[in-house]
């Protein structure tokens, strides 16, 4: 059941609908890494087109994964090893099919409503019983350009909560996605046979 995740820092919207590039943070790195990680869905790519950006990530990651971070906390070291730092999504495909021998099947993600969309139950059905590739792709700013949409081989439906509010971080986005595609409920020794999840 291979699933890979991307997060785009260019091309995205800004509020003014300006094509930009976004600022890496360091809490998307760690947050998302940890949900991927957590969640079995491995490479994490972060994909940004400016080599200064590129480089800061490279520099948080080799914290956590050789330098002193990795001794200090391991759980945070076995997550951000996940992690590859791209230029574009075209380095994504191009690493994806190598490792998985099938190009992967891009599905964008969007606080925008599609009439095409698939449900969260479909794209998990896509994963688990049809055994499809996919990357799950990620924006920042306001948003993915219409363009990475419109080409994207499948788009997946927002995240609604009881009101039409709707602006969560793209790392509380992507921890909700993944454990809607993800999740596998057990009974826990704590539940002492309550039947609680």
């Amino acid at each position: 059941m291979p699933l890979a995740i991307a997060l785009v820092h260019y091309p995205v919207y800004n509020k003014a609908g300006r094509v930009v590039a976004t600022s890496l943070t360091n809490l998307d790195i760690h947050d998302i890494a940890r949900a991927a990680r957590t969640y079995d869905v491995a490479p994490y790519f972060i994909v940004h087109g400016v080599p200064e950006m590129q480089e800061f990530a490279r520099e948080v990651i080799a914290h956590w994964t050789e330098g002193f971070g990795a001794g200090y906390n391991v759980t945070r070291k076995e997550a951000l090893e996940t992690i590859a730092v791209v230029a574009d999504l075209g380095a994504v495909d191009r690493r994806l099919t190598e490792l998985w021998g099938a190009p992967p099947k891009f599905t964008v993600t969007s606080a925008r409503r599609f009439p095409f969309a698939l449900t969260y139950e479909v794209l998990r059905e896509k994963i688990e019983k049809d055994r499809e590739p996919i990357c799950l792709i990620f924006g920042t700013g306001y948003g993915l350009v219409d363009e990475i949409m419109a080409e994207a081989d499948y788009v997946l439906e927002p995240i609604w909560g009881p009101t039409d509010w709707n602006h969560l971080s793209v790392r509380s986005a992507a921890s909700i996605i993944l454990d809607r595609l993800r999740s596998v409920r057990r009974v826990g020794r704590s539940a002492a046979g309550r039947g609680v999840a």
